[in-house]
């Protein structure tokens, strides 16, 4: 299987054929003990760390995108320049050559110098039999330039210089060779140090450790908390309602954390015998979207649209009713202030004719008290100009 790091919807397998190809990959398995994968039409995104793995073993493995070069091919034997694997596991080793060897002899030797370098395998080697069987074996791919050198089993005596050189094969020139250093460590380490999940599920973390380690009691604390640790015994398991670890007893053990909570965020240990390394656990939120699509299958007989409307309704009620008895309220203000209007013009009316009545009462007493006056009572005349008003005009 091949993956990229922290990506486990990326992951391609071979499957029963032993070989797997899309667009932009290919993944062959010669099934006895090398599987090559070849990436196509590389971008710059596709830099990042992947992994290898056939079982229960894994190994990771760089791919870093660069410009093209100048020139199609390499023109020399190239390769990295260190590598580091814990005791008891083993590294795989691509080593790169220019199209002018495709025919020539590859091979792999400990040492730095050609007069002093013990070979170890070589690809003329009619008595090969597999690099997951050999100790040290290589295997030529002309197709992609490059032979790969595995190395199994590794102890700490193995770490130093090692050559991978094409053999040329005359006096006159030497042969074309790289070198790298390997360090074969004694040690533990996590394959991820921060994992992450949503909560309510799980979260999966890995520790590998060298091979003196594989008898010692493998623990699983909680950073700050002694009394959290637990143990895998003797049996090299470990499982309760919320965690489960594991010891495959080969170099590797695994720690799943179910029905994660927020409170579980924290940095933990990965301990086996007395050495151990920190793994940082981070709980995400679920999404909205999530709990929402989550909670909307149970209310089946009563959806959403059901009771939405009865909301609207009453407040559309409210607002109508509220607008009509602002109109209500303004009418019977017009109408009040109508009959206020109308009762005061009334009693102004009463009142200006009981005026108008008062003055020819007293007038008339007056030409009634005076009979000597008579002529003038004949030239005194009352005009009402209008009934309303009922003005007197007196001559």
């Amino acid at each position: 299987m091949w993956c990229r790091s922290g990506d486990p919807r990326s992951c391609r397998s071979t499957g029963s054929e032993g070989i797997y190809e899309d667009s932009s990959l290919v993944i062959r398995d010669d099934r006895i003990g090398a599987f090559t994968v070849t990436y196509k039409k590389l971008e710059k995104e596709d830099t990042a760390w992947y992994w290898c793995s056939a079982g229960q073993q894994r190994t990771p493995v760089r791919i870093m995108v660069k410009p093209p070069p100048t020139t199609m091919f390499h023109c020399k034997v190239t390769m990295d320049g260190e590598y580091s694997v814990l005791e008891g596991g083993f590294l795989t080793i691509p080593c790169h050559y220019g199209p002018q060897y495709v025919s020539n002899v590859k091979y792999w030797c400990q040492g730095k110098t050609r007069e002093f370098c013990t070979s170890l395998a070589r690809t003329d080697d009619a008595r090969r039999i597999g690099p997951a069987v050999e100790k040290v074996s290589i295997f030529d791919d002309p197709v992609q330039l490059v032979s790969t050198v595995t190395m199994n089993n590794l102890k700490e005596g193995d770490s130093g210089w090692y050559m991978c050189g094409v053999e040329i094969g005359n006096l006159w020139k030497a042969d074309d060779v790289g070198y790298t250093n390997i360090k074969v460590i004694h040690g533990l380490s996590a394959v991820h140090s921060q994992v992450s999940g949503e909560e309510g599920s799980s979260v999966a973390a890995e520790c590998v450790y060298s091979e003196r380690l594989r008898d010692s009691v493998k623990m699983w604390c909680r950073s700050g908390d002694p009394r959290s640790c637990r143990s895998t015994g003797s049996e090299g398991i470990y499982e309760d309602s919320s965690v489960v670890i594991r010891d495959d007893r080969i170099g590797a053990f695994t720690i799943i954390y179910k029905k994660l909570e927020k409170g579980d965020t924290a940095w933990y240990w990965c301990s086996a015998g007395q050495q151990k390394t920190p793994v940082y656990i981070l709980v995400t939120p679920l999404p909205t979207t999530t709990s929402t699509s989550k909670s909307t299958p149970p209310m089946t007989n009563k959806p959403p649209t059901h009771l939405a409307p009865p909301h609207l309704e009453s407040k559309e009620t409210w607002h109508g009713h509220t607008h009509l008895l602002a109109i209500m309220v303004v009418c019977l203000c017009i109408i009040v202030l109508g009959v206020v209007v109308m009762v005061a013009r009334k009693l102004w009316n009463f009142h200006r004719k009981d005026s108008v009545l008062k003055e020819v009462a007293k007038m008339k007493a007056k030409y009634n008290g005076n009979s000597g006056d008579v002529d003038d009572l004949e030239s005194v005349a009352v005009v009402f100009l209008n009934k309303n008003s009922e003005e007197v005009l007196l001559h």
